[in-house]
Parts: C-alpha cells; structure tokens; sequence
C-alpha cells in the first residue's frame, strides 16, 4: 500500500494495517537547518516515510498592493470599499506552475498523497482588512461583509477546481476561528457569515469527489456539529493545548472526520524537555493509533526547536507508527 492509498484509508476510517500515516509542518523556520543535516527538505520526508505533502501555491484572491496604496492614500478598507475592488482572476494556469512541479514530485514520484492550502472566508480577509477591524464589521457591516463572503466563496471554488484539475487529492481551507478558550466571534455568527460560504466550497469539492480538510487554530468546539454538518473529512489541529478533548473526539466525532495533529509545538515541541516530549508522544500514539489519525505537528514546528529535538520526535513517531519491523 503506498502513502496515498494509507492516508485516504485514514481519512475514510478504512485503515486496518495497524500502520499510522506521519506528516510534518516544517516549512519555513527549520528548513535551514534540516537542508544543513539532511541535504534537503525532500530527503527529510524521505527518511521519515511521510506519507503527505503539503502545497501552496496559486494566485491571492485581492492585489495586495493595491489594497497598500490605498492604505497609504488614507482610506480605509471597508467590505464596501472592497467590493469596489476586481477580485484577482483564479483561471491563470500560469499562476499554478509551482503547483504543477510539487505535484510531480510528491504525487507521481513519491506516490505521496497531496493537500494544497486554499483561503478560507475569515483568515484571507483579515489580511486585508486587518482582524481588529474585521471582527468589528461582522457586527457593524453585516450587509456588505456578507456579500464579500460570498463573493470570496465562488473565487474559492473556482480556485478549488483549477487544482483539483491538476490533481490534487484534498482542499485544506485554511480558516482560523479559535482562541485558546473559544471562537474570535460567536456561534451565531459563525452559522450566518461563514457556515454557509464554507456551505458553498465544500459542495463543490463534495461534487468531484475530493476530500475537503479544515486548519482552524484554537478551541473550536462550539462549531464541531456545524463542521459535521458541512461534512468536512478531516481537522487539523484539533488543538488539545486549547481544550479540545480527545475523549470527546473518541466518544462523539470519530465516525465523522479523521484528526490531523497530535505533536503540539506549543506545549511538546520545541521546549528541550525530552522526557515530557517522549511521553507525550506515546501518550498520544495510545490514546489515537489505529484510528482515524494522521500523526503530524499542530502547527509549524518553530525556530526554537532544534534539528536533534525534531528528529528525536520524528525517530519515536517513525517507530510508534509501525512502519518499522
């Protein structure tokens, strides 16, 4: 069985090999110093078995300098202002080359199954707006806020089915909704703004039979029902440093969607606590192994990790995960 045929049987809850798929966030702060022990980033995943990767590429839904120069003229950049704004065009092929070439690589070479980040309908706007203030227009520009939703939603899919086209295997919408203790904003909210423009995207995925992931940092437990109801396939980080319980995913969740995560970077990795880090590890591994679990980092590994830190983690991960006979 290759990566791609053992992380689908995952996410589907298929997987009876007794065999954990492993995946890392270790783009941009430790990629320096994995190049400088490993070679490169690609012999890293190698030597681990990863069974994922993780791609980004394709064209910004706005013209961010643009958006600066307005900034600059002093005007403020309101849902109304924005709508006033032409959206970047999604259908320039051109814009996905990088795609194309880790495709290459991670799918047809490695036989790696492929996710590729995509904009959510918060998070991509508050790069735009800024989160203080997009947090305030969700309550004082409802009207027009709802209309940029939509309108990011349909740029969302047509996004979604340019690299669905290329090949890729999962839709990972990037959308953080969660503080350490809640949502950024409430329930109510949630299921009129942003439920129905996720609505949107994942019927489309649904539609080409493709899996759809969600990345929300944070405690998001007030929305699990409305995740399951948007039929999502698979969560990252279900961060348990923010209160999000296993047991509560073991008891309720599991024959909903599948857990990506387990290795927190903001409590295990990371700290030089080896011992804590070993257990933690192992407790993880024994509480979610063999079931609808991909083992990954929470997040991006940080720079205060150290390459033998990292591999410590990943030599006991590769071990747990029972790749090695």
């Amino acid at each position: 069985m290759n990566s791609y045929e053992l992380v689908s049987k995952t996410i589907r809850g298929e997987n009876n090999t007794g065999i954990t798929p492993l995946y890392a966030w270790v783009f941009d702060n430790v990629v320096e110093a994995i190049e400088k022990d490993f070679g490169s980033l690609h012999q890293f995943e190698d030597h681990y078995q990863l069974d994922m990767a993780h791609i980004f590429g394709g064209p910004f839904p706005y013209n961010l300098n643009e958006i600066s120069r307005l900034r600059a003229s002093g005007i403020e950049i309101t849902p109304e202002i924005l709508l006033e704004l032409p959206m970047v065009d999604p259908n320039q092929m051109k814009d996905y080359q990088s795609v194309v070439g880790d495709l290459n690589h991670q799918k047809i070479s490695r036989e790696r199954f492929c996710y590729m980040q995509t904009n959510g309908i918060f998070e991509c706007l508050n790069e735009v707006f800024g989160i203080e203030n997009h947090l305030c227009y969700m309550m004082l520009n409802k009207d027009a806020l709802a209309e940029v939703y939509r309108r990011q939603a349909e740029w969302n899919v047509a996004f979604a089915n340019n690299i669905i086209d290329l090949g890729m295997d999962m839709i990972h919408v990037s959308d953080d909704w969660g503080t350490q203790n809640s949502l950024m904003f409430s329930p109510a909210s949630w299921k009129e703004l942003i439920y129905p423009n996720h609505k949107i995207l994942i019927d489309a995925v649904k539609a080409r039979d493709t899996f759809v992931s969600l990345h929300s940092d944070g405690n998001i437990n007030l929305v699990l029902d409305g995740i399951v109801e948007l039929g999502y396939d698979l969560i990252h980080p279900y961060q348990e440093s923010a209160g999000m319980s296993y047991d509560v995913y073991l008891n309720k969740y599991q024959d909903k969607f599948a857990l990506l995560g387990g290795i927190c970077i903001q409590t295990t990795l990371g700290f030089g606590d080896y011992q804590r880090l070993e257990s933690e590890i192992r407790r993880v591994f024994a509480t979610l192994k063999n079931k609808r679990w991909i083992c990954c980092t929470t997040h991006i590994v940080q720079s205060h990790c150290s390459i033998e830190e990292l591999k410590f983690a990943y030599d006991l991960a590769l071990e747990l995960s029972g790749k090695i006979k």
